[in-house]
């Protein structure tokens, strides 16, 4: 294999976001995009990168290193698929009621949407510190809303992670300040339910992209 194609293997590199980096404002503004997956985003593909060039994970996909390393390793790694992931949970046409499907998924799983956006929106807004709020299936069918730390992720664990809300103060900042609550506000005016019932159909794959089976609280 020539150096050239060798460089090209091991890149990793954001996707597009698939909207324009005004298309979430008000509720997100362009700034906000423009930094965090402009910079942040970015870099900790960059990052990522540089890390791993002569060592077991310079060809390895992404979710196989978010799987298998460590350290400075997992962090740039997990940090990136968890960001790829939030951005196909907001989209400019979000916001409103879910699908039946995922209507009846979260009643089945929390009592009824309303309860679960209420679930998940305290779990969210009591994160203390840095990390992500995710709505998880678990492996053993159940559904639950997980915080996690710093670049923590189901994907580690071997559960599957259905929606996300970023809580690193990055993701808000700009827009709200420090407050996170306003900010969660506007996060149910562009989620993307969309992308939730399409990790919901890939359940019933045996390996899914982004998640799987039943219902529970935790």
């Amino acid at each position: 294999m020539r150096l050239a194609d060798r460089i090209m293997k091991s890149e990793h590199v954001p996707p597009e976001l698939g909207y324009p980096m005004n298309a979430l404002e008000p509720f997100m503004s362009r700034e906000t995009l423009a930094y965090h997956y402009g910079k942040h985003h970015r870099g900790y593909a960059s990052k990522l990168n540089s890390q791993i060039r002569g060592t077991q994970y310079e060809d390895a996909g992404l979710e196989d290193i978010v799987k298998g390393a460590t350290g400075t390793i997992f962090n740039n790694a997990a940090q990136l698929w968890n960001h790829n992931f939030f951005w196909r949970c907001l989209h400019p046409a979000g916001g409103g009621d879910p699908s039946a499907v995922v209507g009846e998924t979260l009643e089945l799983a929390f009592g009824s949407v309303e309860a679960f956006r209420q679930f998940f929106t305290k779990a969210a807004i009591e994160k203390f510190g840095s990390g992500w709020t995710w709505l998880v299936k678990l492996r053993d069918g159940r559904f639950v809303v997980r915080n996690t730390d710093d670049a923590d992720c189901p994907l580690a664990t071997g559960d599957h992670a259905l929606l996300v809300c970023d809580v690193w103060e990055h993701a808000y900042y700009i827009d709200y300040r420090n407050d996170r609550s306003k900010y969660l506000d506007a996060y149910w005016k562009i989620v993307n339910w969309r992308f939730l019932e399409e990790n919901l159909a890939a359940a019933s794959m045996s390996n899914p992209p982004f998640s799987r089976q039943r219902a529970s609280r935790r």
